[in-house]
């Protein structure tokens, strides 16, 4: 019974090609085919690169990519996966998403001195003022009544002036992407799309299929998408798109049209 590798070198010398016209076909490294053709898979890789090559590189050459994958999950390399729908979600990365340092926002002040301690001080220490009647405890909560209305009615005439006088300033204030823009960089996480030619994308929250994004990128632009857990990234052209996550840059793991999963 043939391995992969002969199956693989037989199937492309059947389609009368050399690697180095398959490698540009496939968008694969020729050595990483050579090695495919003589049975070894050790490319120094992430499974999901490798398993995703021999994927491409099977349909390329018209073999059974499902057969061929459980074969060499049979070598100990990796999972078998069962047969799945046309619109296979295959690529799946593994990539944790680098989140923002934590800040402790809390912190631990010692008991004060002057707050707690002071009544007991005045009453060993005593104090210096002369003697008078105790104002009553009604009379001190009234006050503190009477002075926080006035306060409160003050506060409201001051907004209602300003309001009326300049109301430009207020409407820019609360409108302004100033105020708006710090809280979503540093409470949402983003990934980056990069083009490397131009490809159709298409973002999609994994939750509640809600659309993030979806256009046509040419070579060399690029596009921040927000991301809220799981995401499929759909490309018509995997070859030419890469995403970067956390300062990385990431292939996807498809060459031609298909979407991938990033967890």
């Amino acid at each position: 019974m043939q391995n992969i590798g002969e199956r693989l070198e037989e199937a492309r010398k059947r389609k009368g090609i050399s690697i180095r016209e398959a490698a540009e076909a496939t968008k694969i490294r020729s050595d990483y085919l050579h090695k495919f053709e003589n049975n070894q898979f050790d490319l120094n890789l992430a499974e999901i690169y490798v398993r995703g090559f021999l994927r491409n590189y099977a349909n390329f050459l018209k073999l059974p990519a499902e057969k061929l994958l459980n074969d060499y999950a049979s070598l100990g390399r990796g999972e078998a996966r069962p047969r799945q729908p046309s619109r296979e979600i295959y690529g799946r990365m593994d990539v944790s998403v680098a989140s923002a340092d934590e800040r402790n926002a809390e912190k631990a002040s010692a008991p004060g001195e002057g707050h707690g301690t002071e009544p007991a001080r005045l009453a060993r220490g005593g104090t210096s003022l002369p003697k008078g009647p105790a104002i009553p405890p009604q009379l001190i909560f009234r006050g503190g009544i009477i002075l926080g209305a006035i306060l409160i009615l003050f506060l409201v005439i001051w907004g209602v002036r300003a309001l009326l006088s300049d109301p430009v300033p207020a409407t820019a204030d609360r409108g302004s992407p100033m105020t708006a823009s710090p809280v979503q960089t540093t409470t949402e996480p983003t990934i980056t799309l990069i083009a490397l030619d131009t490809v159709r994308v298409k973002v999609v929250q994994e939750s509640n299929n809600a659309e993030l994004y979806q256009g046509t990128l040419v070579r060399g632009q690029t596009q921040t998408v927000p991301k809220r857990g799981s995401i499929y990234i759909t490309a018509s052209a995997g070859k030419n798109l890469e995403v970067e996550i956390a300062g990385k840059r990431y292939p996807m793991p498809f060459t031609e049209y298909d979407r991938a999963r990033i967890p």
